[in-house]
């Protein structure tokens, strides 16, 4: 799996990565080895921040988004979760799928690409629709 971002910072809650850190230590399906590696990268580059004093136009952990695809008008809404609340209608994105590793951390404008069948394809987060933090709805 390659994933690019553009500029290449990221943020994530404390509390979204020690619930990360646990989650790719855990046992799980050979089939998801790949984007175990690639969410433990994501996680050491990592910028750590409190719950309380994240950004509001960052993608955290339920956090729901929109994505342009570059190059088209294609938008895409998702929820950002957990492996066990993801959905098959692709609606809620696993965090252990290309694009929910992908998207973790990013900030609102930011850029990604990923490797589809066809080539590299490119988005950007075009918008924060509910984050969990800045609606003060996260548990810790």
């Amino acid at each position: 799996m390659y994933i690019q971002h553009l500029p290449g910072d990221i943020y994530v809650t404390k509390l979204d990565y020690e619930r990360l850190s646990t989650l790719v230590q855990q046992p799980l399906p050979a089939s998801a080895a790949a984007q175990v590696a690639v969410l433990k990268r994501e996680l050491k580059r990592a910028h750590l921040v409190d719950s309380y004093d994240i950004l509001p136009h960052v993608v955290t952990m339920n956090s729901r988004f929109r994505l342009g695809k570059m190059r088209s008008s294609e938008e895409l809404d998702f929820t950002l979760v957990y492996p066990p609340d993801a959905d098959a209608s692709g609606q809620r994105l696993s965090v252990l799928s290309s694009m929910g590793v992908a998207v973790l951390g990013c900030r609102l404008g930011d850029r990604f690409q990923l490797n589809g069948p066809d080539g590299l394809v490119s988005y950007w987060v075009e918008a924060i629709l509910h984050q969990p933090e800045a609606a003060g709805d996260w548990v810790s």
